[in-house]
């Protein structure tokens, strides 16, 4: 008898897009993922999900809906939901709310077939950097990150004098920029390496930032206690979270980051990152429950403290549902951002923390993610083995 096919939804995080030309946000991931899964015996079909990057949860959650109901269409097959970072928040929000929705798609019908919802990365409690990017300087600055994202999938390596300039201004965004700082200045200079196609595209996606940003409001802790009240887990749908923590910067750190300018520059900025990010209230993060606990601290060897992140989400506010994998890793090395020039297609780091994260730790860390959606509805599930990088 042939095996049912499933259906794996991948869901960009905030500030992500499904392709920009030949840039796809999860080009690591889908084909070690599908591999993966095939290992498990589950024929897959993996779709990146095109979404506003922006928008607010519920306006992505839509997205996904109509993507889900464009691909899946009226089969019965089993369908599961991959979230990067905010990504994982449209997950848990379409399987919670999904009928209320949209009343002009079958939303039930495509909810019911919904087997996991794995959230990698996800700030369910909220984290400090969304209060930090709704300053007006934060803003700018998150916009020159996004692009800066955009131009490493494309050339591999920012330009140095592009990367020092930016750690600089990250350094001192706290106080009163200048009207002549180079924000908007290393933004346009980013972009004019681009062909005038590329040009094009950016600026649209960058369009579609500045209509809604609703999202960054909707990240500060707060209001996600308030979506936690109100988005119930749905029984019957499995509920996953990768974790990752990175190294807090220090002297550590900066020896793992290497010798090279590149490096050292990469590694200011990221610890001025994790500098914002270390902010998080202590009363705002969950009490772990006991499965969540014995994987961190057998990863970590200690519980991370409330200050503990992977340089953008704290790494306490990851925790919903079962731990599935715990990583050493920063943000966006969970979805294939480490070093790895040697590989076909090749990996480049966006940010440099020093934690040692590479192609291996890549490949289990997915792998466990199989496991995870292949697992089912067994009883086995109520005491489920622990994962760890």
């Amino acid at each position: 008898m042939a095996r049912p096919r499933h259906f794996i939804f991948l869901v960009p995080g905030f500030f992500g897009f499904a392709n920009l030309g030949d840039l796809k946000y999860f080009a690591h991931v889908s084909g070690v993922l599908r591999a993966a899964l095939e290992r498990q015996g589950i024929a897959a079909e993996v779709i990146n999900v095109k979404t506003w990057p922006t928008s607010s949860v519920r306006r992505r959650a839509h997205r996904l809906l109509e993507q889900m109901v464009e691909v899946a269409g009226d089969g019965s097959e089993p369908i599961h939901l991959v979230g990067h970072s905010s990504g994982g928040l449209d997950c848990r929000l379409l399987v919670s709310a999904g009928a209320s929705l949209a009343t002009e798609l079958p939303a039930e019908a495509m909810v019911q077939r919904v087997r996991s919802v794995t959230a990698v990365a996800t700030p369910h409690y909220g984290t400090p950097l969304a209060s930090f990017f709704m300053t007006v300087p934060g803003a700018r600055l998150l916009r020159l990150l996004s692009m800066s994202m955009i131009y490493s999938l494309r050339y591999g390596r920012l330009p140095i004098s592009a990367l020092v300039q930016m750690a600089g201004v990250l350094i001192k965004i706290d106080r009163q920029m200048s009207a002549d700082d180079p924000m908007d200045q290393l933004y346009d200079q980013l972009l004019s390496d681009f062909s005038a196609e590329r040009q094009r595209e950016i600026r649209e996606f960058f369009r579609e930032v500045n209509q809604d940003q609703s999202l960054i409001q909707q990240l500060v802790p707060p209001a996600m206690a308030t979506f936690n009240a109100v988005t119930r887990d749905v029984p019957g749908v499995r509920y996953g979270c990768v974790v990752a923590r990175a190294r807090s910067p220090g002297v550590a750190s900066t020896v793992s980051a290497g010798l090279s300018a590149y490096a050292q520059a990469s590694h200011a900025l990221y610890a001025g990152l994790w500098a914002a990010t270390s902010r998080m209230p202590i009363d705002r993060l969950p009490l772990p429950n006991a499965q969540q606990v014995q994987a961190l601290t057998a990863s970590f060897g200690e519980m991370p403290e409330a200050s503990h992140s992977d340089g953008f989400v704290p790494t306490l506010s990851q925790l919903w549902g079962q731990v599935i994998h715990v990583a050493h890793a920063d943000h966006h090395d969970l979805i294939g951002h480490f070093d790895d020039s040697s590989h076909d297609p090749p990996h480049y780091d966006w940010i440099t923390c020093g934690s040692g994260f590479k192609r291996r730790q890549f490949e289990v860390l997915w792998g466990h993610v199989a496991e995870f959606i292949a697992a089912g509805h067994a009883d086995e599930c109520a005491d489920p083995a622990v994962r760890y990088a």
